[in-house]
């Protein structure tokens, strides 16, 4: 059975794989180095402030004198971090001492911050009558309308109908992993696709993010420009309208895109355009684990595997059925079922159990969330033992050998494929042994010594 593990960095991981030329120029923006010191650990978060207004090296084992013995694993923690992201930058002098100092760009841009006080990256539009700014709550409301019609158009097009009002970047992000297209075929959801569609919001927010940051240079855009302005626009307030005049043809093209997946929300004006960003666009910079709050759930989980759903989303009555059966739909009500055969259907699409038991853990009913466990034991387990069922056979491409000439040719053919860890089977009475093929050109030399 296929296994897929989809990983969904956060922006700070990405901004630690560039390289050192684009990570300096990064740091030239303040917006960048605030986000930057937003994310650290809070022990990584001390030693910069503690070397920000000192400009000598400062040594590594008086660092470590400030913290406390049980901290120590913190502390390596923290400084990993701080030299992946190259805002440490670590010397040995002569007598072999390690000392770190600050990356002085970051240095001079942050001290230039707190000094200065933060500014926004843009001041927003003048409200006006000509500008109509929806509420917090239509927007909260239309950034959920706007993700969930985007995970509908990847689940249509499992189904193989086309995708339709979706940019061509945002194309290309999902064929580069999430669906597969064959000749005249059209696109396909693959192991990954099916197992992204069970993620959490923000995780999968940040899988989009990810990819559509890392064919950026396709698109003739600079990653590192990019991550800039994405950086920039969590620094926005949430409803407010910003001016697009003020933005770059690059920067305009990106909005377009980020509007298919509700991260900002386009008006157009008699005279102006502008740009209203969403929670999802001002929480970026904030770490995955920090931005992944608890939701509140809808599946209530019985123990003769029957499953209710309260809800009126056709996105969650989708999602459900890649792993259940659906009996009936009511306006506010799914009725579905966990059966062998669903079941299998989801593991042939490289779905796991561990990931259909963690969806349905995060999105249990409050009445049920509070239980422990609040999925029962039977249901979990069951869904484990079908996942199983399917891994009892596992085919090895192997050489079977027999006719040995003795008894002690046989036994030392036996204690070569032993040593090499190529033996899967013997039978010593009808003298018969089956070893892995990548053993088979030492096997035969072997015995080609034996029979002289």
């Amino acid at each position: 059975m296929p296994q897929v593990k989809i990983i969904a960095k956060n922006f700070m991981d990405m901004v630690a794989s560039l390289t050192a030329i684009k990570l300096d120029k990064l740091y030239n923006n303040v917006f960048i180095c605030e986000a930057i010191l937003r994310s650290l650990p809070p022990l990584a978060k001390k030693y910069v402030l503690q070397l920000l207004f000192t400009d000598k090296p400062v040594l590594a084992t008086m660092i470590g004198e400030w913290v406390l013995a049980d901290g120590v694993s913190k502390h390596r923690v923290a400084i990993d971090r701080l030299i992946q992201l190259r805002i440490f930058t670590e010397t040995v002098d002569r007598k072999k001492e390690t000392s770190y100092s600050l990356n002085p760009t970051f240095q001079k841009n942050l001290q230039k911050h707190i000094i200065s006080g933060g500014v926004l990256p843009r001041e927003p539009m003048n409200s006006n009558n000509a500008i109509k700014l929806p509420s917090l709550q239509e927007l909260e409301t239309y950034a959920l309308q706007q993700w969930e019609c985007f995970l509908l158009q990847l689940i249509n097009s499992g189904q193989g109908e086309k995708l339709t009002g979706i940019s061509s970047s945002m194309m290309k992000v999902f064929q580069r992993g999430l669906l597969s297209q064959r000749d005249r075929d059209g696109p396909r959801l693959t192991e990954s696709g099916f197992q992204f569609l069970l993620m959490d919001t923000n995780a999968q927010l940040w899988y989009i993010i990810r990819e559509y940051i890392s064919n950026a240079e396709e698109r003739d855009v600079d990653p590192a420009d990019l991550i800039s302005f994405l950086l920039e626009l969590s620094f926005h307030v949430t409803g407010e309208a910003y001016n697009l005049n003020t933005l770059t043809d690059v920067q305009r093209t990106t909005l377009k895109d980020l509007a298919d997946l509700g991260l900002v929300k386009l008006q157009q004006g008699r005279k102006d355009s502008w740009f209203i960003p969403t929670k999802l666009a001002t929480n970026l910079s904030v770490s995955l684990a920090d931005s992944s709050s608890r939701k509140e759930g809808y599946v209530m989980m019985e123990t003769n595997f029957r499953m209710y759903a309260y809800s009126t989303s056709k996105l969650q009555c989708e999602i459900l059925r890649l792993f259940a059966r659906i009996e009936y739909q009511l306006p506010n009500l799914i009725a579905c079922a966990i059966t062998k055969e669903s079941l299998y259907n989801a593991f042939d699409n490289g779905i796991t159990s561990d990931q259909i038991i963690t969806f349905l853990q995060q999105n249990s009913h409050p009445r049920c969330a509070d239980r422990v466990p609040s999925i029962p034991e039977n249901v979990t387990d069951q869904i484990r033992l079908w996942e199983s069922d399917l891994k009892r056979i596992e085919m090895t491409q192997a050489h079977f050998y027999d006719e040995f000439p003795s008894k002690d040719v046989f036994e030392r053919a036996c204690d070569f494929a032993r040593q090499w860890g190529g033996l899967l089977w013997e039978d010593s009475k009808r003298m018969r042994l089956v070893v892995k093929s990548e053993v088979h050109n030492q096997m035969r030399e072997f015995l080609h010594t034996q029979s002289k």
